[in-house]
């Protein structure tokens, strides 16, 4: 057991690893002029090493979806009893701002990694397809809840619209150049501005055993 625990260990730094030299290079010159050879080399690992742990050359940047993905969902898989997922949700973009967590989109970080992500016909692409993951997730765990799959389509759409417009709006003020405290500080009323409007859309939907 104590092997086993060793090896995840083992497997989650090199997966660290590799992301964080990828990034490093991709931010220093683009993505598209970086090869997957280059970062195997400067990472000290094989090539197929690399393809071991990232099947898709732009998931080496866009490296936090799997556990975005999972967390999300846990979030409103989860929620207790009578609590709706609009309401999980806008907690868990609070909990994300006041914890400093890059997927806040409220770090100085941002500049970086939104010019990396921009200059990237294949990497939008991949972010797009990403949100669209998030949405047909939280769809599924509604259908499963309520069996309605038109409405429960349309909750899931606007709730994941919610999660990435709050993100890309932190993020765009401190592309612009705007103070990071000063957005972190007013990015608590633009997550309850976002669920605010969502809710008067989809209401408590769908809260099972609700209020």
């Amino acid at each position: 057991m104590a092997d086993h625990g060793l090896r995840e260990r083992k497997k989650r730094a090199t997966r660290e690893l590799i992301s964080n030299v990828a990034t490093g290079l991709f931010i220093q010159r683009g993505f598209e002029e970086v090869t997957v050879a280059e970062i195997a080399e400067a990472a000290g690992v094989s090539k197929m090493t690399v393809f071991n742990y990232f099947p898709r050359k732009e998931d080496l940047f866009l490296d936090r979806h799997a556990d975005r993905l999972a967390e999300l969902v846990d979030v409103v898989r989860s929620r207790p009893e009578g609590v709706s997922p609009a309401t999980a949700l806008r907690a868990h973009q609070h909990a994300l701002l006041a914890s400093g967590h890059p997927l806040s989109g409220a770090i100085t970080g941002g500049p970086g990694f939104w010019w990396v992500l921009t200059s990237s016909p294949a990497l939008m692409a991949r972010w797009y397809e990403q949100e669209r993951e998030i949405a047909a997730a939280f769809a599924e765990v509604f259908v499963a809840e309520t069996g309605e799959v038109f409405r429960s389509r349309m909750a899931a759409g606007l709730l994941t619209t919610a999660i990435t417009t709050v993100f890309s709006h932190a993020m765009g003020r401190i592309v612009a150049g705007e103070d990071a405290d000063l957005v972190r500080r007013e990015q608590v009323a633009a997550i309850d501005q976002a669920f605010d409007l969502v809710e008067r859309g989809v209401g408590d939907f769908p809260a099972v055993g609700g209020l």
